[in-house]
């Protein structure tokens, strides 16, 4: 049993409330079980009891067992002084304040119905998959959407802050921020941290002003990434070579550390080198792309604005010196919708919440455009029976996964709580 379904219980009074008594056996009223406020000190604030004749107004906490008070020193901590009622699903010993009076105990086992623990213990126990697979299907839509909502925002809250760790390096340059993002996904997983050291090992303000010349872009992110080391007898990476440790002496640069990248296991269509080409030429064709992502509502602007390619020379060629057969090798919609997710979204929600501004709506419909994603987790739900039918529907599943279904949190889980009540 975990604490958090105690919380449940008081929160919701899934008890039976006739007759309460203490541990020393005074009779309890509840009168307001307080707020459940989820912050440091007692986990119920400002509720009211009566014991015996006497009315009470202030804190609950609520542990496993009573000894836990000491377990977790309450004692010695001020904020669980107005402490009116401890309660505990097993009392194994007496609990004091400071002023060394006792605290009063409910021992909840007592008044729990028996439905209610079993259907608890179902609902925990352990799965092949995940706790409540099998009653998946049988969930309403409509709490089903809701919850969603909430789980696809809070999965953007978490993604903000790293945005706005990014906007305090740059110095709120939001164009400096969406280059950073772009190319920690166009590197995708195995790249995705190279590619991100690389965009902030070279100031925006440069980016800008050699973004006319697109072998000048390709030669910082080249180099920057260690493909330019060695010597080759290819004429373009010669060239780029050249450019590089020019564009290094005329910025005052210092050849940039970053984690290898890697080809191995890539398709080549995932290699380093067309990645960091599509971005360069991404770059090249588009100034001010922040200013024109905010713009956009729809996923058919963002496939028209993304439609970008290689340069020539990577039209036939995975890797410098090893030619191969002729490729016009455009970012697939596929790919493009990677970005839209990981990228566009974030960034315009991280954006719109700096200004005070809503555009729930607006994210929703956006993402709602876009293919489902396909990985093994949506296998999975897909498998128990919930299949998502949009990238807003997998970016809320994803979220429920791993940070609800992953951490056992399903008393925090809208679907967790809808099983409670309906076995």
């Amino acid at each position: 049993m975990k604490e958090d379904f105690l919380h449940y219980l008081w929160k919701f009074q899934k008890l039976d409330v006739r007759n309460l008594q203490t541990t020393n056996q005074d009779s309890l009223i509840i009168h307001q079980q307080g707020q459940y406020l989820k912050l440091a000190g007692p986990d119920f604030f400002n509720a009211q009891i009566s014991i015996g004749n006497q009315k009470w107004a202030g804190n609950v906490e609520i542990h496993l067992k009573s000894s836990d008070w000491y377990l977790h020193h309450h004692e010695r901590d001020a904020a669980y002084e107005n402490v009116i009622l401890h309660v505990v699903w097993e009392h194994d010993t007496a609990v004091f304040r400071q002023d060394n009076t006792e605290i009063p105990v409910l021992e909840l086992q007592s008044y729990v119905d028996k439905l209610t623990l079993q259907t608890y213990q179902s609902l925990i126990k352990p799965k092949s998959w995940i706790f409540c697979e099998k009653d998946l299907k049988n969930i309403e839509g409509f709490l089903l959407q809701n919850w969603q909502e909430r789980l696809f925002f809070e999965r953007l809250e978490r993604k903000s802050q790293f945005i706005y760790d990014l906007l305090a390096e740059t110095n709120n340059d939001w164009e400096a921020v969406l280059f950073c993002l772009l190319a920690k996904n166009f590197g995708l997983n195995t790249n995705g941290d190279s590619f991100l050291q690389l965009a902030q090992s070279i100031p925006f303000s440069i980016i800008r002003k050699e973004s006319f010349e697109v072998e000048n872009l390709e030669s910082l992110f080249f180099g920057n990434a260690g493909l330019l080391d060695g010597e080759k007898e290819d004429n373009y990476f010669k060239d780029l070579k050249f450019r590089y440790f020019y564009l290094l002496h005329k910025y005052q640069l210092d050849k940039a550390t970053v984690f290898p990248v890697q080809f191995f296991k890539h398709r080549p269509d995932n290699f380093p080198t067309i990645r960091l080409s599509q971005l360069a030429n991404l770059y090249h064709l588009h100034q001010n792309l922040f200013s024109k992502i905010q713009e956009l509502r729809i996923v058919e602007d963002f496939y028209q604005l993304f439609q970008v390619t290689t340069s020539l020379y990577w039209q036939n060629h995975y890797q410098f010196d090893k030619q191969s057969p002729k490729k016009n090798k455009r970012l697939s919609s596929s790919f493009i919708d990677l970005l839209i997710i990981n990228t566009i979204i974030p960034l315009q929600f991280a954006y719109a919440k700096s200004k005070g501004e809503d555009v729930t709506e607006q994210l929703i419909y956006l993402l709602s455009q876009v293919e489902p994603e396909k990985n093994s987790v949506m296998d999975k739900f897909v498998f128990h029976g919930i299949k998502p039918l949009n990238a807003f529907e997998t970016q809320a599943l994803l979220q429920l996964k791993n940070e609800y279904c992953a951490k056992s949190k399903c008393m925090d889980c809208s679907i967790g709580m809808e099983l409670l009540k309906t076995k």
